[in-house]
């Protein structure tokens, strides 16, 4: 590790009496003063490395100390820091004396089990900041620090705020940390383009004073819309948004977030469920929902959808892949409508596949089984005039020999018809590492 190569000799010497071990190249020169590039902090990283050779926490602890002030000496200026990971006994090393390391910091990544007071100390300092990404232990009390710091921000344009832990014992916590943070967002509603969250229990009210203000947004990552009424989501125009993302199966509101939005929308990934096989307008708002997207989404290029196996939505599938042309990546759930076979439908989605599918499709996932003959499959992957495809999906039934759909897969991807053919997990299929 090279933030060791700085120590001196008589820390070296005193580490080494008690038992710590450093990396043998800490004792070479080095060439040219490498800290003095470092932009970019990431604690845990930090604690990694300390750790591999050090598993007695006091060493790691002692470690961690003379590691953060040789940061603090040799690094004149940091624009990235993740500190999740940081002992709340070394909050210091992120508030030096020479507040100029961290004026101009550009991103953060932070805990709300951090003490409050810090959070107030760095707004004075860092007012620049434009990604902040803040982990909730909801375990913690209300955390009023993190609401400042996000008022005092002149240019916020990236917020994301994750619960990751269980919450039904502090609900109350919950609510009045969320109103605070809530009404900070609002005061940035105007620069931030990028919202991404998966608040719990948030007080819908509240929520749906918030979120109409935000009409700058280019991407809205979001568990579920809680609403008490369809006006709510009604509210919500969002005329430059080019991601939505809904954690939860929702296709009325989703098709009211399309309809609203100003015809930029590359990604609309709603997470399939199986608990639409339970609700009686689920084919109305699967029709709804598909249309709203040709209609509105000319640029789409990701997609999760989800509709019955109807005569009726397939038709308006095929109209959807004729009319959305720059489509690269698609994931079906397809509802087995009625009593019929499902391999018919598999090789009717084929067909379909076949005869309209714009020339960019890449990748076609299935979230649950897809089904079809192997002469069907054949026959697909014969006509198939795209890019190499790949077909992902959780199960794959046919029928036929076990032998001859292999040597059908191994004969299509040799002659690059076929990129790819395999099963994976739902959660695998359901990934879609979106970057921003």
């Amino acid at each position: 590790m090279i933030i060791a190569s700085y120590l001196s000799e008589d820390i070296k010497e005193y580490l080494m009496i008690h038992g710590i071990q450093l990396p043998s190249f800490s004792y070479q020169s080095l060439l040219f003063d490498y800290l003095s590039f470092c932009k970019s902090i990431n604690t845990n990283v930090i604690n990694i490395i300390i750790s591999i050779r050090n598993p007695k926490e006091n060493n790691q602890l002692i470690l961690q100390q003379l590691f953060y002030d040789i940061l603090m000496k040799k690094c004149s200026e940091f624009k990235y820091l993740d500190m999740r990971k940081i002992e709340f006994r070394y909050r210091n090393f992120c508030l030096p004396k020479d507040k100029l390391r961290f004026e101009l910091l550009y991103e953060l990544i932070c805990s709300t089990n951090v003490d409050s007071s810090y959070f107030y100390d760095l707004a004075r300092i860092s007012q620049c900041i434009q990604r902040l990404i803040i982990i909730n232990d909801i375990k913690s009390e209300v955390n009023l620090g993190i609401a400042k710091l996000i008022e005092v921000q002149k240019n916020l344009k990236y917020f994301e705020w994750k619960d990751e832990i269980y919450y039904s014992f502090f609900s109350s916590i919950v609510a009045y940390n969320y109103k605070e943070i809530l009404l900070a967002l609002e005061k940035k509603a105007d620069t931030i383009n990028h919202l991404n969250t998966n608040f719990k229990n948030v007080d819908p009210t509240l929520l749906y004073k918030v979120l109409p203000k935000f009409h700058k947004l280019k991407s809205l990552i979001i568990n579920y819309f809680q609403y008490t009424s369809i006006e709510q989501i009604k509210m919500c125009t969002y005329r430059d948004l080019e991601i939505f993302k809904l954690d939860e199966f929702d296709l009325k509101a989703s098709s009211i977030i399309i309809e609203n939005s100003g015809g930029h929308l590359k990604k609309i990934l709603i997470k399939p469920c199986e608990r639409f096989k339970y609700e009686g307008s689920f084919n109305g708002d699967s029709l709804i929902f598909i249309r709203k997207i040709y209609e509105n989404c000319p640029s789409i290029e990701y997609l999760y959808l989800t509709f019955s196996s109807s005569k009726q939505h397939f038709t308006e599938f095929e109209k959807l892949l004729k009319v959305c042309q720059n489509l690269k990546w698609l994931l079906l759930s397809i509802f087995n409508h009625g009593s019929g076979v499902f391999y018919e439908y598999g090789e009717k989605l084929l067909q379909i596949l076949i005869k309209s599918s714009p020339t960019n499709l890449r990748e076609i996932r299935f979230y649950y089984e897809f089904s079809c003959s192997l002469k069907a499959l054949e026959d697909f992957l014969e006509k198939w005039r795209g890019y190499p495809l790949s077909i992902v999906m959780y199960n794959y039934t046919y029928k036929g020999n076990v032998k001859t759909y292999k040597n059908l897969i191994k004969k299509y991807k040799k002659n690059g018809k076929l990129k790819d053919f395999r099963c994976e997990s739902l959660a695998k299929i359901m990934d879609m590492d979106i970057k921003i």
